[in-house]
């Protein structure tokens, strides 16, 4: 089983597996240096980045129940400019052979925008992830995945700002999901990400209190993984640009659903999170699946979900 197996090449880029650390979970990649050996991965999307610095939700941000995790981090980040001048230096230099994405978020649509305009010619970065599960300020705080103009506009201003590859990110809890990629395709989005967490709520019954500082938060872990998939199936059979499936994946296994569902790419969350060296697990196991299965390319297995008649 040779490396170029498990190589991915899609938007002009070159993934050398489809395993990708997801959004939040990796900060900017110093922070995993010491117990995860980046340089094996496909790719990193890095923690979120807005127009100016976030101090985010109070503590406790993060919470553990049975079957995941729930956390309101409430998107912190240093701000463009930081990242922009300490940051993505770091990822270029450390990390040459896995691909960076950044992810952005916003609080109104021109600040998308503003921040894809601000990095794309900063080093290290080779794609971009628009979160639009963000609330909208002057929409009332709807989310901008939810409000069709809203979607519309972040991608297609973002598009402008930028030659480089811009994916979105999408909740599962749109009310048509593949009927909002295709509102982000339409606008100008290369590929998608899915999906971000599901809205939840974890009581600490001892205190009487909500498990996390912020009182309701973003569900994640195993359990997320069959709502991920099904999206991702669904969104398949919409649009016609790359996938990247996120969601409950801690096993090779869980990454071939992904896979077979129609993603080019896959990313690793909470399993991260709970273990940092899932991910290269995730990768050895994914490459042993292919010699014994006797799959010359991990491409070939793309979308070939086998629906029942």
């Amino acid at each position: 089983m040779t490396a170029s197996s498990l190589e991915v090449r899609t938007l002009g880029l070159v993934f050398q597996n489809p395993i990708v650390l997801a959004a939040g979970t990796a900060g900017y990649g110093r922070e995993l240096r010491e117990v995860t050996r980046l340089d094996r991965l496909g790719g990193l999307v890095t923690k979120a980045v807005s127009p100016e610095p976030r101090a985010g939700a109070p503590a406790p941000r993060v919470a553990e129940f049975e079957g995941g995790m729930i956390n309101a981090i409430g998107l912190a980040n240093p701000g463009l400019d930081a990242v922009r001048e300490t940051h993505l230096p770091w990822l270029a230099s450390e990390l040459p052979g896995t691909r960076k994405l950044v992810n952005v978020v916003g609080k109104v649509v021109e600040d998308y925008a503003t921040v894809v305009r601000g990095l794309t010619d900063a080093p290290g970065v080779d794609a971009f992830e628009l979160n639009v599960s963000c609330p909208n300020v002057k929409a009332g705080g709807m989310e901008f995945g939810a409000d069709p103009a809203a979607l519309a506009a972040v991608v297609r201003q973002s598009r402008e700002a930028t030659g480089r590859p811009v994916f979105v990110k999408l909740s599962p809890t749109l009310p048509n999901i593949a009927e909002s990629a295709r509102i982000a395709v339409d606008a100008g989005a290369d590929a998608l990400t899915l999906v971000n967490t599901i809205p939840g709520l974890v009581v600490d019954v001892e205190r009487r209190r909500p498990a996390i500082g912020f009182g309701s938060g973003g569900v994640s872990g195993h359990a997320l993984l069959p709502v991920g998939v099904l999206a991702t199936w669904r969104v398949s059979r919409a649009v016609r640009v790359p996938l990247l499936g996120v969601g409950g994946v801690a096993s090779a296994s869980d990454a071939l659903q992904y896979i077979l569902a129609g993603a080019s790419l896959v990313g690793v969350g909470t399993a991260a999170l709970r273990d940092p060296r899932a991910p290269e697990r995730i990768i050895e196991q994914l490459g042993a699946w292919l010699e014994r299965h006797g799959v010359r390319s991990v491409g070939e297995l793309v979308g070939a979900l086998e629906w029942p008649a």
